[in-house]
């Protein structure tokens, strides 16, 4: 059995901001309650989850000696 690969043309903070972006619009055209609720908690973890990506990777980041 073989993995399947794919090659991701955004890179891993681009494509979780997208994913904010959608699900924000998408909560946008609900009303108020917890499914609208959980969207927005899904987006405000993938902006996380974004930045947390980007400080590991950062140049500045160097291990302990």
């Amino acid at each position: 059995m073989q993995r399947r690969r794919m090659k991701h043309t955004l890179s891993l903070e681009e494509r979780l901001a997208d994913e904010a972006n959608r699900l924000r619009e998408e909560a946008k055209r609900l009303t108020p309650g917890p499914t609208r609720e959980g969207l927005l908690r899904k987006a405000r973890e993938d902006e996380m989850v974004a930045r947390v990506a980007e400080w590991i990777t950062s140049p500045g980041l160097q291990p302990p000696k």
